[in-house]
């Protein structure tokens, strides 16, 4: 019998840092703390700076650390905390059929003995700073004096000068990536002089104003990463990355089981046989090479394509972009998707999804919408958690990944497919987008030691919905998330909020406040026009047909039974538990599919795909995407 997990199940938190600062000072503005380490080393300062921004964008985290134990704005790397960490795991069930096999083993963290140099850098940083791991960690200045004292130091154990050309440091920056792979190391030094040669500008997550000046007349002296002696990339034919970033190929494994079963993906023939429509983001909720052995692990009920590293945004290829994983938990949606892992887990946000990740990912999710026609907009670029459960009984146990705190304006950024307006201030449809680095809404439960603790303030890309404009108003509802309780303010929790780059048709106005159509009914949030937190986005919208009180919604867009050929079990199309009603209106994300990918066995000649006549069209309900047919809705256009 064919059984699924969902992918990225392991659930694991590492432990606030001990904050204590008693022998520690109050840092200096943090530009000035950048120019007064880079005086006192050596390091041009654009270095200094352009290394910073690939590591955490500039962000000190709190004290926080990373998935790699990295600490403040330079990453330090403390091997030492790594290791003394807690993990533990707590994994979720979905079927793919009548029956879930058990979860596999937790993707505990490397052992000592696997523990590179790379998670070793705070202990050289303090041999040659003076300062303590404890001020390293959570004294913003000392944390940057020590990366530019590092930065010194590989620059001359290369035997390369402490020259003011930011050009003679590109072995120096690509040794501070800490990869041991030349690929993955080039990537980042090209990426930090990239940054160095555009320049940028932000306000840090605790309100710092940083800049870079850019420096355009910027040459890369590539000579000094031969002298690195890292692993040469190994690129196999037929690896489905773009040339411009580090990729390895490390394949899931494939292998019949005993009873008639099999694991732990299905072969297809995409694109000639289905249409990629979607790419998937997932975080693990576990560490890259861990997550990779269960990726390769046949009876581990689960699978992706790509794994993404956070130290360093290194990918792995795993499986064939024409073959089907089982990473979405929707299987109309995994037969039609591409699934990206990233390193890290939803609840600590930012520490972990670093600069390099988000642009390593970012070039591979745009060369695969382009290889495949996949739009580049948030209706087709999806989180775990845009994906709508199949049936009423599997809504509620669908994942929440990659969370509040992953970047969506930043990623399209990236991707070239910026998040713009469009429309004017009375559009009939709106974009949600908060400024992410100051839009900071409460959550609760970051700690899993102390579950009902807040979470720190963090950049996010949501909003809260409630059912009045107000405040102090409830949350609205998610029946199918919480059937018979409330919306909650916990971070594993999106039944109220709205995500960027998502467009809503807009129900109302009331001064500073805007209701969407969400999940048949108003959800209001608080949009002042002094600092909007969504923007104009004209277009298409669906609303039931004269004389339709409702209209039936829908998790996958299956095929009716006339459809079925002999030999294949008709896969019922049931509605799901929300109420889509006469004069509600949601965005159109355009025509689905009506497809079956009838696949249960390990051969492919036995996989079949079944097409329909019946018409679905694809709409934002909710926080997840969902169906409709398009006989029961009038699309109209929204002004």
């Amino acid at each position: 019998m064919r059984r699924i997990l969902m992918a990225a199940s392991l659930v694991a938190l590492l432990p606030l840092v001990n904050m204590s600062t008693a022998h520690a000072q109050q840092p200096p503005d943090r530009q000035q703390a950048f120019a007064a380490a880079a005086k006192e080393f050596q390091v041009p300062e654009s270095v200094l700076l352009g290394v910073s921004y690939l590591e955490s964008r500039w962000d000190a985290h709190a004290g926080r650390p990373s998935s790699d134990a990295g600490f403040g704005p330079m990453h330090l790397t403390d091997a030492a905390a790594f290791t003394s960490s807690n993990h533990h795991d707590e994994g979720e069930e979905d079927a793919r059929g009548d029956d879930t096999r058990p979860l596999a083993p937790p993707a505990e963290r490397p052992a000592p003995a696997e523990i590179p140099a790379s998670l070793r850098t705070m202990e050289r940083a303090a041999a040659l700073t003076g300062e303590s791991h404890e001020r390293l960690r959570t004294d913003d200045a000392a944390n940057i004096r020590g990366g530019a004292a590092l930065l010194a130091d590989y620059q001359k154990t290369l035997g390369a000068p402490l020259s003011e050309d930011p050009g003679q440091w590109y072995g120096a920056v690509a040794k501070y990536s800490g990869a041991e792979e030349s690929g993955a190391a080039k990537f980042f030094a090209d990426e930090v002089f990239a940054t160095i040669k555009e320049g940028a500008a932000r306000t840090t997550d605790d309100g710092q104003r940083v800049a870079l000046p850019a420096v355009p007349g910027l040459t890369k002296i590539e000579k000094w990463l031969e002298k690195l002696g890292l692993r040469p990339p190994v690129r196999p034919d037929g690896i489905e990355c773009p040339a411009s970033i580090s990729c390895e190929w490390i394949p899931s494994a494939y292998q019949e089981l005993p009873n008639d079963d099999y694991g732990h993906y299905d072969l297809a023939n995409r694109p000639s046989s289905q249409k990629v429509e979607y790419i998937i983001i997932h975080d693990m909720e576990g560490y890259f090479l861990p997550s990779i052995r269960l990726n390769q692990d046949p009876n581990y009920g689960a699978s992706w394509h790509y794994s993404v590293r956070s130290s360093d945004g290194h990918i792995a290829q795993h499986i064939k972009t024409k073959d089907v994983a089982w990473q979405a938990g929707n299987w109309y949606v995994n037969a039609k998707s591409i699934g990206i892992e990233h390193e890290g887990f939803l609840a600590e946000g930012s520490t972990w999804f670093t600069e390099a990740m988000y642009r390593s990912s970012a070039r591979l999710v745009r060369y695969l919408a382009l290889r495949h026609g996949v739009p580049l907009d948030r209706a087709h670029i999806l989180g775990h958690d845009n994906v709508s459960g199949t049936l009423p009984t599997t809504v509620r146990g669908m994942h929440e990944d990659p969370g509040p705190f992953w970047d969506w304006a930043h990623y399209f950024q990236l991707m070239g497919a910026p998040l713009h307006a469009f429309g004017g201030p009375r559009a009939g449809s709106v974009m949600i987008k908060p400024d992410f680095a100051t839009n900071k809404p409460h959550f609760y439960g970051c700690d899993r030691q102390n579950p009902e603790a807040d979470c720190p303030p963090t950049s996010a890309h949501t909003v809260w919905l409630r059912t009045e404009p107000r405040e102090d108003a409830p949350l609205v509802k998610d029946i199918g998330k919480h059937p018979t309780g409330d919306s909650l303010y916990s971070v594993y929790d999106h039944s109220a909020r709205a995500s960027t780059g998502q467009r809503f048709a807009v129900a109302e106005r009331q001064g500073d406040w805007t209701a969407i159509w969400y999940l048949g009914q108003k959800a209001w949030f608080h949009n002042p026009r002094s600092a909007p937190t969504a923007v104009p986005s004209m277009g298409l919208v669906v609303t039931p047909k004269p004389g339709k009180a409702t209209v039936p919604v829908f998790g996958r867009a299956y095929p009716e039974e006339s459809a079925y050929p002999e030999g294949i079990p008709y896969q019922a199309v049931t509605p799901l538990q929300y109420t889509f009603s006469a004069g509600e209106k949601y965005t159109l994300a355009g025509q689905a599919a009506t497809e079956y990918y009838r696949a249960v066995t390990f051969n492919l000649e036995d996989h079949k795909v079944v097409r329909g006549k019946t018409k679905y069209l694809q709409i934002q309900f909710g926080h997840r995407v969902m169906f409709v047919k398009a006989d029961d809705v009038r699309v109209t256009f929204s002004g």
